[in-house]
């Protein structure tokens, strides 16, 4: 199991001086949209400064072991890692902080310019709204720089609102996942969908409410919807950024983060990468609206359990807390690997490790995890019994 050194000190402080130092940096993230922008705002940050680096992204703390344990390091090699590690590496974050938070500290350390649309997206893809709590400042530096732009509407990646919202995980709607469904929904709004370009701010109002009313009118939707959907309204749009707003930037970087984690590190490093890694989004978003379409489901105390026929099991263990769930945490199951996943903000890296540590006492091989700000992940020998997994959840929830 992992390990996690404390100090008084928050860990992008020790983070900046070791980077500021090294001769190579090796940053090894977790797999999800917040680290992957962390890791793209330091390497961009090493870039400037001309120091060699290296992004590898893990889905799971053995994952990230293995990648650091089986390098070569010289002397004045550093690596940082973002997310739980169990090897000797300079931990950027804390679990109960976004880790864009922590790399932006480390890159003001540095004296280095982070790229605040990123920052934005990774906060976004975290569960912070931009502009709150500490996040204050780079809303308001990027606002003031003329990179974002409250505007009505949806928060998705692309121009086009018929693929923007087919593929979006942000939100669930009865069209969601089926292109030509929502073309449907959208066609009877009497909007223009053939020039989105020209928008203006009455169409995206108009096609905004409809999502929202699609959504919470739903019969499947749980009062939790209603909330959740409002995190999707309005976005900041992005004029000069690879994707056209603030949530639908962080929608690309956790769909690419486990599907095409190569993909995304090039994205957040600020490579030529929108293509490949729109068409990555759009694949990941259809299998995770059908894995939930086609799922079965089941309520225990406290707990909504997701059965999954191969789709990503994360993207729908979250999109079911947000709208699907009575519960406030999930559980999605799949063959040898499951999900969890809450409407709370709590971290549960402590959660998932016990429940990995639980399925090994009794048996089970193969077993690896991952944890973060409100999800965690687990890999496991295919054999084992659901009901054992779902009665070691309920009992660590």
């Amino acid at each position: 199991m992992a390990t996690d050194s404390r100090s008084a000190e928050p860990p992008s402080a020790p983070a900046a001086e070791a980077i500021g130092s090294a001769g190579f940096v090796h940053l090894v993230a977790r797999a999800d949209g917040d680290a992957l922008a962390a890791s793209g705002l330091l390497a961009r940050a090493l870039a400037d400064r001309g120091t060699p680096f290296q992004v590898s992204v893990g889905p799971t703390v053995a994952d990230r072991t293995e990648r650091v344990r089986d390098r070569q390091a010289a002397a004045d090699d550093v690596t940082v890692a973002i997310g739980a590690i169990d090897a000797d590496a300079t931990r950027l974050d804390a679990d109960d902080r976004p880790a864009t938070l922590a790399a932006l500290e480390a890159v003001r350390g540095l004296e280095a310019s982070p790229d605040h649309v990123l920052a934005l997206a990774g906060l976004v893809a975290a569960g912070v709204e931009p502009g709150a709590g500490e996040s204050e400042w780079v809303l308001e530096t990027a606002r003031s720089q003329g990179l974002v732009d409250r505007r009505p509407g949806v928060a998705v990646p692309t121009t086009d609102p018929v693929d923007g919202l087919a593929h979006s995980t942000r939100l669930r709607a009865p069209w969601s996942g089926d292109l030509s469904a929502t073309r449907t929904a959208l066609e009877e709004l009497g909007v223009d969908l053939a020039a989105p370009e020209e928008f203006d701010a009455d169409a995206r109002r108009t096609i905004g409410s409809a999502v929202a009313l699609d959504i919470v009118g739903d019969d499947e939707a749980v009062p939790a919807a209603a909330e959740t959907v409002q995190r999707v309204l309005r976005p900041y749009a992005t004029p000069d950024a690879p994707f056209a707003t603030v949530g639908g930037y962080a929608d690309v970087l956790e769909a690419t983060a486990r599907a095409e984690p190569g993909t995304g590190a090039a994205l957040a490093m600020g490579h030529d990468a929108r293509e490949p890694a729109l068409d990555a989004w759009r694949e990941h978003g259809r299998r995770a609206h059908a894995a939930l379409e086609a799922g079965s489901t089941g309520r225990y105390d406290g707990l909504f359990v997701v059965g999954v026929d191969d789709g990503p099991v994360e993207a729908v263990a979250r999109i079911a807390a947000a709208y699907r769930s009575p519960e406030s945490t999930v559980l999605a199951v799949d063959d040898g690997e499951a999900a969890i996943a809450t409407r709370g903000g709590e971290p549960l890296g402590a959660t998932v490790e016990a429940v990995a540590r639980e399925l090994e006492e009794v048996g089970i091989e193969g077993v690896a995890y991952d944890g973060g700000r409100r999800r965690g992940y687990l890999r496991y020998d295919p054999a084992v019994d659901e009901s054992t997994l779902i009665q070691i959840v309920r009992d660590r929830r």
